[in-house]
């Protein structure tokens, strides 16, 4: 199987890789509103300020939509998987794959409490994934 296609870090999201690389989930926030944001860039997507800051965010939100795709891929097996949306705690939505439970609609519950776990790819990509929150 041909490895998974990977991100390419830019200047801009550096800090990103470089925290899910320390099984930390790093986010934005604009210091003029306090709002967080995702995906991350240098200024507010809302205020356009560059007046923003790096802070750890808590890996934990909700299942806010999905899809199982069955179509295999051949850089990601065979297996369906659910690429999903997760509504982080701080605020904003993040794309992802809910790992470590059952690819079906009675596994993968809207709303379902959900938090961040980490898969390291390559030396330099750490990707992070979604599992079903821990009671």
């Amino acid at each position: 199987m041909p490895p998974r296609m990977l991100p390419e870090p830019t200047p801009e999201t550096q800090h990103f890789w470089d925290g899910t690389r320390n099984g930390e989930l790093l986010l934005q926030r604009c210091k003029e509103t306090g709002e967080a944001y995702f995906p991350p860039r240098p200024f507010c997507p809302k205020t356009g300020s560059r007046n923003v800051e790096v802070f750890k965010a808590s890996g934990r939100g909700t299942l806010h939509s999905y899809v199982i795709n069955h179509r295999p891929r051949p850089d990601m097996g065979t297996e369906p998987y659910a690429i999903a949306v997760v509504k982080l705690e701080e605020g904003p939505k993040m794309m992802t794959n809910i790992v470590n439970c059952p690819q079906t609609p009675e596994a993968l519950v809207l709303d379902m409490p959900v938090e961040v776990v980490f898969e390291k790819m390559s030396d330099t990509i750490t990707l992070p994934f979604f599992q079903p929150a821990k009671a």
